[in-house]
């Protein structure tokens, strides 16, 4: 539950794009608490509707509007919808991520330009649509949930860490522009967190079990970050806050990670293929 000492976000609106789950979910569910009406989005209805009642059974509000945001047709519809129901967009949260693990050369083509239209398009777009507005009132926050990869390219996610490395980038740039003003953007680096996103990676055509998801972290977590970030607005917040060291750990030991990483994506690559092949019968 959020403390609501003084609650500057009571009765604002903030939109949370993949919000059916994991993140943007637990996200929903912090910020409602605390007053502000939720704008729930994502392509699972069931789940969005199941979300709002739970939200709205806590006394909270919450909107579901679905869309696929690997459409750009669909990106116009969500922001304008967003807006005939709020009037206002006080906090963008780019949440809607997909990603896909093993060797790019596997990588379906289909695949990587999905990454691409979900992880920066959409972002990107969101953010654009925003911004005026909320430079226009010299008001609002836009938060873009980003990755430790974004700093750390890493083997086994060419495109996703990519796509991290784009917004790592947009933020920080916008976050130049605004400065001096009541409007801020930050980007969330975090690290693994525990989520159907790894299901989903694997579940992908070609796509393998990512090695790194028994040191994640609970999206309750994060979500609380998002909360004081929101408090306390900055560019950027590691989470956890121990994954500060990872521009110095790629300056420094990226030597290293250029022939220990490819013997983890290795040996994921050959974990998954015996997993796919048939068993001998025991006798």
């Amino acid at each position: 539950m959020i403390e609501n000492k003084i609650n500057r976000w009571q009765g604002k609106t903030a939109l949370i794009t993949g919000a059916s789950s994991g993140i943007g979910a637990a996200t929903a569910r912090h910020l409602s608490t605390a007053g502000i009406k939720v704008i729930l989005s994502a392509r699972r209805v069931d789940r969005l509707e199941h979300l709002a009642h739970e939200i709205q059974s806590l006394g909270g509000q919450a909107k579901i509007i679905a869309a696929d945001l690997a459409d750009p047709s669909e990106r116009q519809i969500l922001f304008e919808e967003a807006m005939s129901f709020s009037g206002t967009l006080d906090l963008l949260i780019n949440n809607a991520g997909l990603g896909w693990y093993g060797y790019a050369a596997d990588m379906p083509i289909s695949t990587a330009r999905e990454v691409i239209q979900i992880n920066v398009e959409a972002s990107v777009e969101l953010s654009l649509l925003a911004l005026p507005r909320m430079r226009a009132r010299n008001s609002g926050h836009i938060i873009n949930i980003g990755s430790i990869v974004g700093g750390i390219p890493s083997q086994g996610v060419a495109v996703y860490a990519a796509s991290k490395a784009f917004m790592d980038a947009f933020t920080t740039a916008i976050y130049r522009e605004l400065t001096g003003t009541g409007v801020h953007v930050s980007v969330i680096r975090a690290g693994p967190v525990q989520t159907e996103f790894y299901d989903t990676a694997a579940d992908r055509s070609n796509g393998l079990r990512i090695p790194v998801e028994r040191f994640a972290v609970t999206d309750d977590l994060v979500a609380k970050c998002i909360w004081r970030v929101m408090q306390h607005p900055r560019r950027f917040v590691y989470i956890p806050g121990w994954m500060g060291i990872a521009p110095g750990v790629e300056a420094c030991f990226g030597w290293l990670m250029d022939r220990v990483g490819p013997l983890l994506l290795r040996r994921a690559n050959h974990q998954t293929q015996q997993a796919s092949s048939p068993t001998s019968t025991r006798q």
